[in-house]
């Protein structure tokens, strides 16, 4: 009797074991098996009372307080494993050389990319690494040329050479640094690869962050049954009535507003530094003199532009208005040289101004529209017609470009000026780390926070990437020291309507804290009737029933603008404050107390939703 209720028990244990395994592959079901005990009767019933029998338990995994810990000291201990670790293990699976020539084509750059399974790959020419090249990038031109209806043919037969990241802007790691840190490198710079580089200047590998996920999971815990249960079966397959969800309804709001075109308002300020005199810049107060402090704009290294224009679209189908802003930094160190550092930036800045306006006239006998000028081509046709009126000097630049249909802000940057997006977050959603920390959550309702920071570049601290020009091209063998528009910090991100814009000359980001622009333009905002105790919900409603107060807007931008500005200076001459411009001298071992005097000039857009012509312009009661 015993011998067979173990038989049956045994033959059941197996139906039941195959019954699981089948629901878990065919449709991912949470069901929990009960565990079947046999009662005095031989009978079997089920039960979910615990037992001491090893038990698997499908749908659900619990991991005791134990495993979490160790899991939790797993992932420290992986963030200290050097990168070299990483790459080792990598190589040691599979070795492929991740390497493509300048001149291949496109379609053969996509072969050895699925072909290798590779995120990218270093551009060689003559055994020597010109540049890099990822995935995504050869997915961009790919889809740029259809999107173009080029021929398909044309596409494929694009140069590796002609879109690849020169070298020059390749962002590397060392051997000896850790996965944390490459981690956060990459996560910071929003890229999927960074190739490794040795101590003899040759790249080892490139590592992704699949890369560094996989290096911390043992082979057991990739494969095997154990896995499978654990990770896979309760989360494989979708059933067929499966659909979308809606966008979450803090962002409703802003979709509906996708499809009408967006207005910007711009305000414009620039003081030059306080102690510039016609002849030069005193190096503090004692040696300026008992004067006022200078005002005069004439006087600053700085310059901008602001043109705002009708572009023919990508597809050269229709117009489309969009708007162009600009800030340069003349470097004053020319004026040692007897060279006045005033002209090359101001030069620039006109150029630029020039080349949208030439390219958006319209002549007898047709139209003569050009399509779209990116901002890193403005910047570049600039830089050539400055170098050949023969003006010396050098500037650092930022163009940006805001178009209004699409909602995009498109901008490049070269050196140490800026840009940034300030936006307004629903605190209910923002999560704790997006929260403005200093109120009282019962008072917190809305926060205006930093969307978006540009990123600046730098040869070592305060030694900016340069535009620049000596007056004659360099010699075989001579280096130069400028750079050149295809090295700028080129990208764009997407604006709402209500972000407010701020594009300047270091002047501002050097002395005044990201932070404390969110707060003066809060505050800008609540002044005006934008904003009202923080309430978002308010501002959308008076939007949806038409009234977007932009001409209260285009009045009072330029207030802000010279808020700013003014700030700015007040923070420069303050050595009582720890500056931005004096903590990261002080991270580079340099000491250096107070804010850091200069010219500074600042771009403010506020983006609105109508012409600032609109008749609904009053605040509403």
């Amino acid at each position: 009797m015993v011998t067979k209720c173990l038989a049956q028990k045994v033959r059941l244990q197996k139906f039941l074991n195959q019954k699981r395994l089948l629901v878990a592959l065919g449709n991912g079901s949470s069901s929990i098996f009960q565990k079947p005990h046999l009662n005095c009767s031989g009978r079997f019933f089920a039960s979910a009372e615990p037992s001491s029998e090893k038990t698997v338990n499908f749908g659900t995994s619990f991991v005791g307080r134990e495993d979490h810990k160790r899991e939790e000291q797993k992932r420290r201990r992986l963030s200290d494993v050097p990168i070299s670790d990483v790459l080792e293990a990598k190589n040691s699976r599979r070795w492929v050389d991740p390497v493509i020539e300048r001149d291949s084509k496109l379609r053969d750059a996509i072969i050895v990319c699925i072909e290798g399974g590779l995120s990218g790959m270093m551009v060689v020419h003559d055994k020597h690494v010109v540049g890099l090249v990822t995935a995504r990038d050869l997915i961009r031109i790919a889809a740029h040329g259809l999107r173009d209806n080029e021929d398909p043919k044309y596409v494929m037969d694009k140069i590796v050479g002609d879109f690849m990241t020169p070298i020059s802007q390749v962002i590397y790691a060392r051997p000896e640094e850790t996965i944390g840190m490459c981690r956060t490198i990459m996560a910071k710079l929003g890229i999927k690869c960074i190739p490794i580089l040795g101590r003899k200047g040759k790249v080892e590998g490139l590592i992704t962050s699949r890369d560094m996920s996989d290096y911390g999971l043992e082979a057991e815990e990739k494969g095997g049954k154990k896995s499978y249960l654990n990770n896979i079966s309760e989360r494989v397959g979708l059933s067929s009535n499966t659909s979308m969800a809606e966008p979450p309804a803090y962002l409703q709001a802003h979709l509906a507003l996708e499809q009408t075109p967006l207005h910007c308002n711009i305000g414009v300020d620039m003081l030059p530094h306080p102690f510039k005199t016609e002849h030069g810049v005193a190096s503090n107060r004692r040696d300026y003199g008992p004067d006022d402090l200078s005002m005069d704009p004439e006087w600053s290294e700085d310059a901008y532009f602001v043109e705002a224009v009708k572009m023919k679209d990508e597809k050269g189908e229709g117009e489309t208005d969009v708007v162009y802003a600009g800030v340069a930094d003349g470097v004053g160190s020319w004026r040692e040289y007897g060279v006045d550092p005033r002209l090359f930036s101001h030069k620039l800045m006109e150029e630029c101004s020039n080349i949208l306006q030439e390219a958006s006239v319209s002549k007898k006998g047709g139209e003569k529209f050009r399509r779209i000028i990116t901002p890193s081509e403005i910047i570049a046709q600039a830089h050539e017609r400055v170098k050949a009126q023969n003006i010396i000097g050098s500037t650092t630049a930022c163009v940006a470009l805001f178009d209004k249909k699409r909602h995009q802000l498109h901008f490049s940057n070269l050196g140490d000026c800026g840009l940034i997006v300030l936006r307004h977050i629903d605190s209910n959603i923002a999560g704790a780390l997006k929260r403005d920390k200093t109120k009282p959550r019962t008072e917190r309702t809305s926060d205006l926070r930093v969307a978006f920071v540009s990123q600046q570049q730098l040869l070592s601290f305060n030694h900016p990437y340069q535009l620049g020009w000596t007056g004659k091209d360099l010699e075989e063998g001579e280096s130069d020291s400028f750079k050149s528009a295809c090295d700028s910090c080129t990208t764009s991100i997407h604006i709402r309507r209500g972000d407010i814009i701020i594009l300047a000359t270091d002047g501002l980001f050097d002395n005044l804290d990201v932070d404390d622009i969110c707060s003066m333009a809060l505050e800008w905002e609540q002044e005006c009737g934008f904003i009202r105790s923080g309430d978002i919900i308010s501002r959308e409603k008076r939007w949806a029933m038409g009234n977007s107060l932009t001409g209260i807007s285009a009045e009072k931008i330029s207030d802000l603008a010279q808020r700013l500005t003014l700030r700015a200076r007040e923070n420069s001459l303050d050595n009582s404050i720890d500056s931005p411009f004096a903590l990261l001298a002080k991270e580079n071992d340099i000491m250096w107390s107070g804010g850091m005097p200069d010219d500074c000039s600042t771009i403010v857009i506020h983006v609105v939703g109508k012409a600032a012509d609109d008749t609904m312009n009053q605040p509403s009661m």
